[in-house]
C-alpha cells in the first residue's frame, strides 16, 4: 500500500498567470461572459481586470468556483460625466474613417494617443445644428456606477 501524497494546489497572488472563465454583469445583465466558449488567459497586476476584481481572486486555488457581488461603484468606479465627449465628424474624421455611420448604442474603439493601446466609447447622442455634426462618445466603462457580479471558475494557476 502505497500513500500518494499530493501537491498543494497553486493559489492565486498578485502576479499569476490565469485560465478561466469569467462572467461580469449588472443590473442590464452580463457584460462578458466567457462559460459557453473559451477561457481567457490573463496577468494579475496587467490591467486586464479591475484591482477590485483581481483583489476577490487573491488566495483562490486552482480549481475553484466562486461568485462575488460587489456594491455600486466597486468594480470600475462612479460614473464620471467628465467622460461624456462630444466629438465632431471633422475629429472623427481624423481619427478613423471619415464616411462612418454612427448609430446610438454603438461601440467604437480609438487607439490611445501613444498609439499601443485601445479603448472604447459607447454612442449616446448624435448632433446636427449650426455648431455642425457631432456625436457624444461616453467612455466610461459599461458597468460604471453599477453593482457587479462577478463570477469565476479558475481552470489553472502559475
Amino acid at each position: 500500500m502505497t500513500n500518494a501524497i499530493s501537491a498543494p494546489k497553486p493559489t492565486v497572488q498578485t502576479d499569476s498567470f490565469l485560465t478561466l472563465h469569467y462572467r461580469l454583469g449588472g443590473p442590464a445583465g452580463d457584460v462578458i461572459n466567457t462559460f459557453a466558449g473559451k477561457p481567457a488567459t490573463l496577468t494579475l497586476g496587467t490591467g486586464a481586470l479591475s484591482e477590485a476584481l483581481e483583489q476577490r481572486l487573491w488566495g483562490l486555488q486552482e480549481g475553484a468556483r466562486h461568485s462575488f457581488e460587489l456594491p455600486a461603484g466597486a468594480a470600475f468606479g462612479a460614473r464620471n460625466p467628465d467622460m461624456l465627449q462630444w466629438l465632431s465628424r471633422k475629429e472623427l474624421a481624423q481619427l478613423g474613417d471619415p464616411l462612418e455611420q454612427y448609430q446610438v448604442g454603438d461601440v467604437m474603439q480609438f487607439a490611445t494617443p501613444d498609439g499601443k493601446g485601445l479603448f472604447g466609447g459607447v454612442v449616446r447622442q448624435l448632433r446636427t445644428d449650426e455648431r455642425g455634426e457631432a456625436v457624444l462618445f461616453d467612455f466610461n466603462h459599461p458597468l460604471a456606477g453599477e453593482a457587479v457580479t462577478f463570477e469565476v471558475q479558475l481552470l489553472g494557476v502559475l
